[in-house]
């Protein structure tokens, strides 16, 4: 008769399993981190659709952009590095909402869940983080992406590899997936609440630009709703602060490539705003749960640059929310929303 471990008794109590993801970040500043880091994030299909075709795209990449994108991302990379820690933004900052979310289980769930980080790119890997969960024998996993608006490029590419990891396993877990929460009333709370202290400390711009990141309009017309979900994120957050349809407006960053993205362009619109005679502006970023090279060196410095060569007067970034304490309620919430079954198991 064969008697049964803990690991793989299915009576053992065993935590819930939350896996917390975001994009990544290379290991270090040097060319020789950077270029696995890009191949990885640029070899991936949902990222890059075809046309080209795979070949093509994989030439391309290989011989000419992992040539010369390493150093360019490499020197950007410089302006941010250790700003919130001793490394990149996105990971250090990860790690503190990591570390917040198991804080607020633990007070309030204690010993029921159990909070990895894994990123879809780069180290520590969703491979890594799930691995650790086999390890702990965990039965029940949950999966957010801290992508608030579903797209195929972020959020689609993190359920690949989820997938790929589990298919590997003898016992498959229960498996739970945060598709999006970018209308969750939480979310918009938290950021009503980063806009309004964030103003109450300065002021009222002449405009509120809300500005998300960019995919190519043909994965739009191919039945991509991330631009729907980022509209209405927008709607809802303007609805929140009570604020008049003249007095803010919405943007897509980093177009990559000569093809067309979704519109409009947030270079191109914060170019053309001081002839309307908007010249203060502040500048949220709705589709980032942390700051990150994307926001404080595009948005922050190098679009601010566009504002005032054009003739704007005052440019200010409001930061992402981070491990703002009503952010990692938030999160624990939406978690505990979709597990609360499990937890009377």
């Amino acid at each position: 008769m064969y008697k049964c471990s803990t690991r793989y008794d299915p009576i053992s109590q065993a935590k819930i399993g939350v896996l917390v993801t975001n994009l990544g970040t290379p290991d270090s500043l040097t060319k020789a981190a950077l270029r696995p880091y890009l191949k990885e994030f640029l070899s991936d299909a949902r990222v890059v659709e075809p046309p080209p075709a795979r070949w093509i795209w994989k030439a391309i990449l290989n011989l000419v952009i992992l040539n010369f994108r390493p150093r360019i991302s490499a020197k950007s990379y410089q302006s941010v590095w250790g700003a919130f820690g001793s490394g990149s933004p996105l990971l250090d900052i990860s790690k503190q909402q990591k570390d917040a979310l198991q804080i607020q289980f633990d007070k309030i769930h204690p010993d029921q869940y159990q909070v990895e980080l894994g990123m879809r790119y780069g180290n520590p890997s969703i491979e890594s983080a799930l691995k650790v969960f086999e390890k702990s024998g965990c039965d029940q996993i949950i999966v957010l992406p801290l992508y608030p608006q579903y797209a195929s490029a972020t959020t689609g590419s993190t359920f690949d590899a989820v997938a790929d990891e589990i298919k590997t396993w003898r016992r498959v877990p229960e498996l739970r997936f945060v598709n999006h929460y970018y209308n969750d009333e939480r979310y918009i709370s938290a950021l009503a609440n980063s806009v309004k202290e964030f103003q109450k400390q300065h002021e009222t711009p002449d405009l509120l630009l809300m500005s998300y990141h960019g995919i190519p309009k043909r994965y739009f017309d191919k039945g991509d709703s991330y631009p729907c979900h980022c509209c209405q994120t927008t709607h809802l957050l303007a609805k929140k602060l009570e604020i008049e349809p003249d007095t803010y407006q919405m943007a897509y960053q980093s177009r990559f490539g000569r093809e067309e993205w979704i519109k409009d362009y947030m270079d191109e619109t914060l170019k053309g705003l001081p002839n309307k005679g908007i010249k203060n502006v502040q500048v949220i970023c709705p589709g980032f749960s942390a700051d990150c090279l994307e926001t404080i060196e595009e948005i922050e410095e190098e679009n601010k640059e566009y504002f005032m060569q054009a003739g704007g007067e005052k440019y200010q970034y409001i930061p992402a929310l981070n491990d703002r304490q009503d952010h990692i309620d938030c999160l624990s919430g939406i978690v505990q929303d979709k597990t609360q079954d499990w937890l009377n198991l």
